[in-house]
């Protein structure tokens, strides 16, 4: 009789679930095809069980920790030293002894905001919106915090070995207990809810600038031709988002000979799903504020920081100059770079705001002040955020992975 009641509580959770499905935009297909092994995830699934012997590996490596201090040293002295001689501006230097102190504190202000929204931003599409949901309630706002900031420092210091903060941060999901196919595409509409907000301010700015209704220079190279692209971006996304759910059972019966090619389409199918998702968020501002909000404030912080760099040596630049010199310099971000865009972007900021009429000598010590808050200073928060989180996911495990009843019911299947 208790297994029978236990089976009926089982089987009306999974009608609930179902309904709940039905009404809630922010789901995925379940059916069989939805829960195929990924090429794209799996490759995911193996750095995800080397990252933790990896992380374990360098913390007791003495050697390797004393190295990379001293590289970060060497990538401080070669951007603040070497750098300003061989663009000729060396006198630079010497003005960042000259910036407003009071505007430095509002710099750092704008970097705490922006991590809190990052949190925010985390914890509202990682998470999902169900509260009844164990893993939702393990990636709290702390746990988020300790994720995005450990996300930040990975980036840096594991770049090289293959590995970095979309590692990390599948890492994490998975030891929460989040499914595979499930971290994937919400990875894939955090991503894509995130840069929605990047594609859509170059575009937006960059029409106001050319157009005169915000006030600055406007040169086509900085404005029309970056929104151009971005919108191209943008209907990019929107065409992946059609891809049909499913898409992998289509060319699953394609025959045999073609399986490589079924096999390949499980990435576009994951994307697909993940745009979608992003776009239900956006559709749904008032179910979605907490994440929006999130995607919103971590580029208005960044903004902050510049903006608050440049006032910190009494350079006066037009606010849409501000927002689409940083939107454009961050371009550079694309480029190869030892670790997280280093240099990079740094000359990628410089060149946008010389593009924009800002002399060299002007940009260059508020874009290192700008680098110093917002790239520098937040490394060692993320080292110990990833101590934090080793802490935490330990302690998940010693509570046991929360399987969900969608979860056993899929595992079942596939037995």
């Amino acid at each position: 009789m208790s297994t029978d009641r236990d089976g009926g509580r089982a089987r009306a959770r999974i009608a609930a679930m179902g309904r709940r499905r039905q009404r809630d935009p922010d789901t995925f297909d379940e059916s069989m095809s939805e829960v195929q092994e990924l090429m794209a995830s799996a490759d995911f699934e193996e750095d995800a069980e080397n990252f933790e012997e990896r992380g374990a590996a360098l913390l007791r490596d003495r050697r390797r920790l004393i190295g990379l201090v001293l590289a970060v040293v060497l990538m401080v002295v070669a951007i603040y030293v070497i750098f300003p001689k061989v663009v000729g501006v060396s006198n630079a230097i010497d003005k960042l002894g000259d910036a407003t102190w009071y505007w430095i504190v509002v710099a750092l202000g704008f970097n705490a905001a922006r991590f809190l929204a990052y949190s925010m931003l985390f914890r509202g599409v990682l998470g999902g919106r169900d509260d009844e949901d164990a893993i939702r309630r393990r990636l709290d706002l702390r746990t988020s915090y300790q994720i995005t900031m450990a996300g930040f420092g990975a980036t840096i210091l594991f770049s090289a070995g293959g590995a970095g903060g979309v590692a990390l941060t599948y890492w994490a999901l998975r030891k929460a207990g989040m499914e595979r196919r499930r971290t994937a595409c919400r990875m894939v509409a955090f991503l894509a809810l995130l840069y929605a907000v990047y594609l859509g301010a170059l575009v937006l700015f960059g029409v106001l600038l050319r157009t005169g209704v915000l006030n600055g220079e406007a040169p086509i190279a900085g404005t029309l031709v970056p929104a151009a692209l971005a919108a191209g971006v943008l209907v990019i996304l929107g065409v992946v988002a059609l891809i049909p759910q499913d898409f992998e059972r289509r060319l699953a019966g394609i025959g045999r000979r073609r399986r490589r090619l079924a096999k390949l389409a499980t990435g576009p199918a994951t994307v697909a799903t993940g745009v979608r998702t992003a776009i239900a968020y956006l559709r749904h501002p008032k179910r979605s504020a907490n994440a929006i909000a999130g995607a919103l404030g971590w580029w208005a912080g960044n903004i902050g920081i510049l903006w608050a760099s440049f006032h910190a040596f009494g350079v006066q630049v037009p606010f849409g100059v501000v927002v689409q010199g940083y939107f454009l310099g961050m371009v550079a971000n694309l480029a190869p770079s030892p670790a997280a865009g280093v240099g990079s972007v740094d000359a990628g900021l410089i060149g946008a705001f010389v593009l924009f009429g800002i002399p060299a000598a002007t940009v260059f010590p508020a874009i290192l002040i700008f680098r110093l808050i917002a790239f520098w200073l937040p490394i060692p928060a993320g080292a110990t955020a990833y101590l934090q989180l080793r802490k935490t996911v330990q302690r998940w495990s010693e509570e046991g992975s929360p399987a969900t009843i969608q979860s056993e019911v899929t595992a079942h299947a596939l037995r």
